[in-house]
């Protein structure tokens, strides 16, 4: 297959979600390759993640959308290792004068000192306690959290502070916070999403190259549970005549591993997304892409997308329909309807900072 333009030709990506690395919608020059095939005995060049790090300003950031559960969020990394081709945050790379596509899953940028941030934040006179959800735009346990540790140092600020939280991930290194999540979820304080998207492990591969297998996930939930978290499966993006078909088996399987509720999304396609998933399934799925696109078109009134409030996570149509009412029958037949628990504000407490005097009384 030839070398996509936007790459040099003798880099062959493997393991990575994108194929393309087109400049980002801000720039005012893109770069283009000579088409030239490179000396077939010549070694390919590997393409390397890299992290650069970055001084956060503010951490927490605040969101007004009718359509989210919570209206803050903290996001430890920028860009995610795990290359999700559907990722509906490969757009926020441009924000840096970055590519949406393979720059998003290898150039990625740390936040070190989030954690301390963090905690000047919460220590201000007018802070108003609300669950923070982690995760919310890139994995906060994709690899580079084992070297950075900083989604950890986070949650040990937030323990700290008797601060609810809700993380979202796919990671499975989210275990070794077992200890932490553990202790907080007893004071009704935590909890986690975690994210399966199919069951086919095959078909998980090249959706998501460099995140845990489907059954790894399932491992996950089963140790957060015993461990007393409270999880929701979340099948997200479900993406039609791909993905569809296995919505009642993932409910099952995640139930079985002890999920206590359930989510769904459907496969959304802002700006860059939408190219880098047309070429996707054209190279893997070519069969099926024609399929897959009428029927993202029917659910969004003859469109690819469309970001209407309270229309663009789920669709509209009697396809869409038909999708809601089976995540509707299964999650009422496994129990996984009743709504979770509020996390609890009314312990929110700011601790003592370190090496401050004791208050007199």
């Amino acid at each position: 297959m030839q070398n996509d333009p936007t790459l040099p030709p003798d880099l062959r990506p493997r393991g990575r979600g994108a194929g393309s690395n087109a400049a980002g919608r801000f720039e005012a020059h893109s770069v283009s390759y000579a088409a030239d095939d490179p000396d077939p005995d010549a070694e390919a060049r590997v393409l390397r993640t890299t992290v650069s790090e970055e001084r956060a300003g503010r951490v927490i950031t605040y969101n007004r959308s009718p359509d989210l559960p919570f209206d803050r969020s903290i996001n430890p990394y920028r860009g995610c290792e795990h290359g999700c081709i559907y990722c509906f945050a490969r757009p926020s790379h441009a924000w840096l004068g970055l590519s949406a596509g393979l720059d998003f899953e290898t150039r990625l940028i740390a936040r070190p000192d989030a954690p301390a941030r963090l905690e000047a934040e919460l220590r201000a006179r007018s802070y108003k306690v609300a669950p923070i959800a982690i995760g919310t735009n890139t994995d906060p346990y994709q690899p580079i959290e084992r070297q950075y540790g900083i989604t950890r140092a986070c949650l040990e600020v937030l323990e700290r502070f008797n601060h609810p939280v809700a993380v979202v991930t796919k990671g499975a290194l989210i275990e070794r916070d077992i200890d932490l999540l553990a202790g907080m979820a007893a004071r009704g304080l935590a909890r986690v999403g975690v994210s399966i998207t199919t069951l086919d492990a095959t078909l998980a591969r090249k959706l998501e190259p460099r995140a845990p297998a489907p059954e790894r996930r399932l491992a996950t939930i089963r140790r957060l549970a015993e461990a007393g978290v409270p999880v929701r499966l979340m099948v997200s993006p479900v993406i039609p005549a791909l993905t569809d078909a296995e919505i009642e088996t993932i409910c099952e399987a995640g139930c079985e591993a002890g999920a206590e509720a359930v989510s769904w999304i459907m496969l959304r396609l802002p700006r860059e997304v939408l190219g880098l998933f047309r070429d996707w399934l054209a190279q893997h799925y070519p069969d099926r892409a024609g399929r897959v696109m009428n029927r993202l078109r029917e659910m969004h009134d003859g469109r690819d997308y469309a970001a209407d409030w309270h229309q663009r996570m789920r669709g509209q149509g009697v396809h869409a329909r038909m999708i809601a009412r089976r995540f509707e029958l299964v999650a009422r037949r496994l129990r996984l309807d009743a709504p979770q628990p509020a996390l609890r504000c009314d312990v929110f407490e700011v601790p003592l900072a370190r090496g401050a005097q004791l208050a007199l009384f």
